[in-house]
């Protein structure tokens, strides 16, 4: 059972109703996680088109950023999550067993980008929060910081690093939240490892 009340279109605030309308025709329903924003209104009518933005086409290819949101996915934990970006890397053409090795972090195989952007994504996701300001201004290492910085130019650094940000804010706030599922399972080789 969720964590707050799962609203139904008509109870969106006025403010909230033109970005639910859109999501809606992108999507054929309202997602829980919409629902659940819904709670306070105007904050959907932020979050959709900033979501939009960062999800979809810009600097980084939306295959990397759907590998990533998987890998943020199951180092949090959040099945809610892991449905939702499984699906979408799905319809882009991920295979299952790749979404299976990011599930379980088995980077062989994938391109140098991929490797180092879910490098990235793991560190920012379980080592920055345990890393201290004295022990690394970061919290991500100096060679994988390197490494970024030699493969990503900065605009797709930014897009990357805000990637990985959103989707550990998102499946925090998912799994916190308690949703049902509203898209398909993950994958089998992707639920084990959540």
């Amino acid at each position: 059972m969720s964590l707050v009340p799962i609203l139904t279109s008509d109870q969106f605030s006025p403010a909230d109703q033109p970005a639910l309308t859109q999501g809606v025709n992108t999507y054929g329903e309202v997602l829980n996680t919409w629902a659940a924003i819904g709670n306070s209104p105007g904050l959907l009518a932020t979050y959709l088109p900033f979501l939009g933005k960062l999800n979809g086409p810009g600097a980084l290819a939306g295959r990397l950023k759907d590998l990533v949101a998987v890998r943020v996915a199951v180092l949090n934990h959040c099945r809610y999550t892991a449905s939702h970006r499984c699906t979408s890397a799905l319809a882009k053409g991920v295979e299952v067993d790749e979404l299976g090795a990011v599930a379980s972090g088995k980077l062989e195989g994938f391109s140098e980008q991929e490797q180092l952007a879910l490098q990235l994504a793991e560190e920012m996701t379980l080592s920055l929060p345990t890393v201290s300001v004295a022990k690394g201004i970061t919290g991500v290492s100096g060679s994988v910081l390197h490494d970024v910085q030699r493969v990503f130019d900065a605009a797709q650094l930014v897009e990357l690093v805000m990637c990985i940000s959103m989707w550990n804010a998102l499946s925090r706030f998912h799994r916190v939240m308690a949703f049902e599922l509203d898209m398909p399972e993950p994958p089998a080789p992707v639920e084990a490892q959540l």
